[in-house]
């Protein structure tokens, strides 16, 4: 997905303003959740998000999308990750 378009679908779906989010190079989160619903576009690097029993690999202009109080864990690609992220 384009930039843009991302953005417009954010816009659109009632998501507050994206947030820039950078994780360092071959880092992790362990399992945890957040108190609200999550939509992200990859700008660079790549993300393996661990929900619901898959793990699922984003990389540039893939849109990732989790669920409010949705147990994950993440982890980075050797070059790290950067991504546009709205949440509500």
């Amino acid at each position: 997905m384009e930039q843009q378009e991302f953005l417009d679908t954010l816009e659109a779906e009632g998501y507050a303003a994206p947030v820039l989010v950078r994780r360092e190079p071959d880092g992790r989160l362990d399992d945890h959740a957040h108190p609200f619903e999550a939509k992200a576009l990859i700008l660079k690097g790549e993300v393996r998000i661990h929900a619901g029993g898959e793990i699922k690999i984003y990389r540039p202009g893939d849109v990732f999308h989790l669920r409010r109080d949705e147990p994950h864990r993440e982890s980075y690609g050797p070059d790290g990750v950067e991504y546009l992220a709205g949440r509500r």
